[in-house]
């Protein structure tokens, strides 16, 4: 690693991981650990928080882990005075909170619609809400703001064959967000952009018993089968792909670059069908 994040404070909500193996957000927080940011986990999970503080501790890198509900305002301010209180500066943001319900706006319950959205776009307000006057106050004091990075969905531009009328919805509504805010806080250095995912491989669709449904019958081998074959490169993305995107948007070597939506996907949004 060539410490690409050497110096900065990153906090990575949604770092645990669903199941075993590697989720997004997991990824995230380790490889920001590996290129030199000392990194706060967070997830409503603490035991899975944890795991990936513990990741990192054990490759020499520096974090720790708080448990926290991203839809309470006040656990959002708990968790950024904590992350001040233990390193005096916040330069990274990565929301990588999410749910992904199966339903269409006539199978949903208003219930489930209401909660996907307090997941999927509430969390994301109130970090942004509470980490963007820290990011305010750096730029003030030494010129330098800091890097918000929303992940979105490739659901959130296209139809994916899959009935995701609150997923869609949530992760659109994300997109603008993220571009209006970037457009605000632009002038004191406080970029925010979008990652938007395609068909992943991750232990968040492993566990999602709504995409085996429709993909496989509810058989999950069938249904990587099924997704593999959409993809034009012909197999899904990793969580790493996801985590080398999101360093990218949190290095300095993405300073100029604010307000975008970038997709990865494979090719999959390419395609007319």
């Amino acid at each position: 690693m060539t410490g690409r994040l050497s110096g900065k404070v990153a906090i990575v909500a949604g770092a645990g991981s669903i199941g075993p193996g590697w989720g997004n957000g997991k990824a995230t927080a380790t490889i920001f650990a590996r290129e030199g940011a000392k990194v706060v986990c967070v997830d409503i999970n603490r035991d899975a928080a944890e795991e990936t503080a513990g990741i990192i501790r054990n490759e020499g890198g520096e974090a720790f882990a708080m448990q926290a509900d991203v839809t309470k305002a006040d656990q959002v301010a708990e968790l950024v005075a904590h992350a001040l209180g233990r390193y005096g500066r916040i330069d990274i943001l990565d929301n990588n909170v999410g749910i992904a319900e199966v339903g269409s706006v006539v199978d949903l319950a208003e219930e489930v619609w209401e909660r996907v959205f307090r997941v999927n776009l509430t969390g994301a307000f109130l970090a942004m809400k509470h980490v963007i006057p820290v990011m305010q106050r750096q730029f003030e004091e030494t010129g330098e703001g800091g890097s918000i990075i929303n992940i979105s969905s490739i659901a959130s531009i296209r139809h994916t064959g899959v009935p995701y009328a609150s997923y869609s919805a949530t992760k659109a509504a994300l997109n603008q967000l993220t571009r209006t805010t970037a457009v605000q806080y632009a002038p004191q250095r406080v970029r925010v952009n979008a990652i938007l995912p395609g068909l992943m491989k991750t232990p968040m669709v492993e566990h999602s018993a709504g995409l085996a449904a429709v993909y496989g019958k509810g058989d999950v081998d069938a249904m990587w089968a099924a997704r593999a074959a959409q993809v034009p490169m012909g197999h899904m993305g990793e969580a790493w792909d996801v985590a080398n995107a999101a360093l990218f948007l949190a290095s300095d070597e993405s300073r100029y670059v604010t307000g975008i939506e970038l997709v990865v996907d494979g090719g999959i949004t390419l395609k007319y069908d």
